[in-house]
């Protein structure tokens, strides 16, 4: 067969074991995920009370402009429907900015590291990839990024806040290299972790959108809203870009089970501020416990925290595992020393906190 040759080598991507995979290689009753940045609160009853009152026909195509959820969504953050791209998942919205403006002779820039889809779906396409380094904070390095853009440059990636390191970047400097990007770049803003941001100096970037015809953000109802099972997520840009895009989108990609419940979930502004709050005093929980073992972490806008604890984040990985909580190795991540973990409830992260100290007690004593 004549496989295109940037797939010759290209891995699919592997997920984590399961809670079900480690409860019975460990011989556990109870385990605990905070690897893949879920919302341990659930979603908004207006999702359960849409399950339960929603009769859907599963012979019947969704509706393929998603006209509820896209009124819905067009209202709540005050832009047009048309400025609006949907996708199963956000992941599905990056993959048609690839399809679309990829290919052999362009090139593409990112940080490195960042959310994995923006390289993998470059690779596939044939692309150039020029990474540039995040600094010793975990934060974009703009200047530097801007100095690889060419003329064969397609696309930038910017994921803010960052996943892996939960920084993000400011107002200023996010203006300061919108004012330089060339006309003929699109500039993909990655807000996946937008609504537990709570950062002044943060910047609105539907604002930006009206001076600034090259950007596209991307957002998702699989963190804050709690909806990952239901897999979507939307682009939001000027008509003529959404314009361009659309004709890449499959038809019917969003089920009618995932936009109804985003559509509810909308619905309950109040939801996510809770869950705003309770992931900032979360995150507290965690920056505390750095604070008294002397670990370094990255101060997080996101509902993670990269912690470093100065030995392999496998050891940590694996320790974590075998007690009942499955958290992220930072060796896949770029990070080789730390583990990302997602913030939990209350309870779960002074449950996660315990078994960290037990295994730096571990440590001393090797």
């Amino acid at each position: 067969m004549k496989w295109r040759s940037q797939i010759q080598n290209l891995k699919a991507y592997q997920p984590g074991k399961t809670m079900d995979d480690v409860k019975e290689l460990f011989n556990l009753d109870k385990v605990v995920k905070l690897a893949s940045n879920e919302n341990p609160f659930g979603c908004s009853k207006n999702v359960e009370t849409f399950l339960k009152t929603n009769a859907v026909s599963h012979a019947i195509y969704p509706d393929g402009y998603a006209k509820e959820l896209r009124m819905k969504v067009a209202e709540q953050l005050s832009v047009d429907p048309g400025q609006l791209l949907f996708g199963n998942g956000s992941d599905e919205v990056i993959q048609m900015i690839s399809r679309a403006l990829l290919d052999g002779d362009k090139s593409t820039v990112m940080a490195t590291p960042t959310f994995p889809q923006y390289k993998h779906n470059a690779i596939v396409e044939g692309a150039e990839i020029r990474e540039v380094p995040l600094d010793s904070a975990g934060r974009h390095q703009l200047t530097k990024m801007l100095a690889e853009i060419d003329e064969t440059t397609s696309v930038v990636w910017l994921c803010s806040p960052n996943n892996p390191t939960g920084e993000y970047i400011r107002s200023e400097e996010l203006i300061s290299f919108l004012d330089a990007v060339p006309a003929h770049v699109l500039v993909v803003l990655d807000e996946a972790y937008y609504e537990y941001v709570v950062a002044g100096d943060y910047y609105n970037s539907l604002e930006l959108l009206k001076s600034y015809p090259q950007l596209l953000i991307t957002r998702t109802f699989s963190k804050a809203y709690g909806l990952a099972g239901f897999r979507v997520g939307f682009g939001i840009a000027n008509e003529d870009v959404i314009g361009k895009l659309e004709p890449i989108r499959e038809p019917f990609n969003n089920n009618a089970l995932g936009q109804g419940a985003a559509a509810a979930a909308v619905e309950d502004q109040k939801f996510i501020r809770d869950c705003r709050e309770h992931n900032r005093k979360g995150l507290e929980q965690y920056y505390q416990f750095c604070k008294e073992r002397s670990l370094h972490y990255i101060p997080s806008q996101a509902n993670f925290v990269l912690i470093d604890f100065g030995v392999s984040g496998d050891d940590v990985f694996q320790f974590l595992m075998s007690k009942g909580f499955i958290v992220r190795s930072g060796e896949a991540l770029g990070y080789p020393h730390s583990v990302r973990v997602t913030v939990g409830s209350y309870e779960q992260n002074e449950e996660v906190i315990e078994k960290m100290k037990e295994f730096l007690a571990l440590q001393k004593q090797v």
